[in-house]
């Protein structure tokens, strides 16, 4: 995408998510959005830009970082049970509870029931936000391998980026496969109507942040219409 069309489609979907997001807030409207994707796919770009023109009175941004010993004595769903929005908020997971049937899976971390049970689990949390009329849905940003590894070595040679590289990314890739093997599980078995995925292709940032501002615009437009 160049840059021009890109510069306008962003001011235009912001704005737009700007006035929709007031009007969920005045009709106690809460929504939840879900972003997942490889390492460097481009989450925390699409974030900031998702929060470009929201009252910041509106929304919250939940990272999900490794569970806390707290967190870990409980049901993993517990921690954002805890962080579901308030009417008329959006609330945005950095990562989110698919972190059992992803990381866990991938890393052992989960054994194999409990992961494989986790599908229906994660459904039926999700049904019972959707059912309190909460606007539900998760974003899958999606890149190629050899983009990550482009994007790996932009992040180590600037300054700016350089702290956001660890040993833990190049040893996520080598079990690429398995994570690929893991989003394409989850997709198809948590995809609901209720709560939609959406599959952007990340490689192009720009495509991919426009693609994520017009996903959220569009199923709360839907709600509110």
């Amino acid at each position: 995408m160049e840059r021009k069309d890109y510069s306008a489609q962003i001011a235009k979907l912001q704005a737009r998510l700007g006035r929709l997001t007031r009007l969920a807030a005045a009709k106690g409207l809460s929504t939840v959005v879900a972003l997942e994707g490889p390492d460097a796919a481009g989450k925390g770009g699409a974030i900031r830009r998702l929060c470009g023109m929201i009252d910041a009175a509106h929304y919250q941004v939940h990272p999900t970082p490794a569970p806390t010993a707290e967190e870990k004595s409980r049901h993993y769903l517990w921690r954002f049970w805890n962080k579901t929005p308030a009417p008329g908020h959006l609330a945005i997971f950095d990562r989110s509870w698919y972190g059992r049937v992803m990381v866990e899976r991938v890393e052992g971390f989960a054994t194999d029931a409990e992961w494989a049970r986790a599908y229906s689990e994660i459904n039926d949390y999700e049904a019972r936000l959707a059912e309190t009329g909460m606007v539900v849905l998760k974003v899958w940003i999606n890149i190629s391998k050899e983009e990550q590894l482009r994007r790996f070595r932009a992040r180590e040679d600037s300054p700016h980026k350089r702290h956001k590289m660890t040993t833990e990314d190049y040893r996520n890739r080598k079990k690429w496969d398995d994570n690929l093997r893991a989003a394409e599980d989850m997709i198809a078995r948590t995809d609901t109507p209720h709560a939609p995925w959406h599959v952007v292709l990340g490689d192009d940032k720009r495509y991919a942040r426009v693609a994520v501002l017009k996903a959220v615009c569009r199923a709360l437009a839907d709600r509110l219409d």
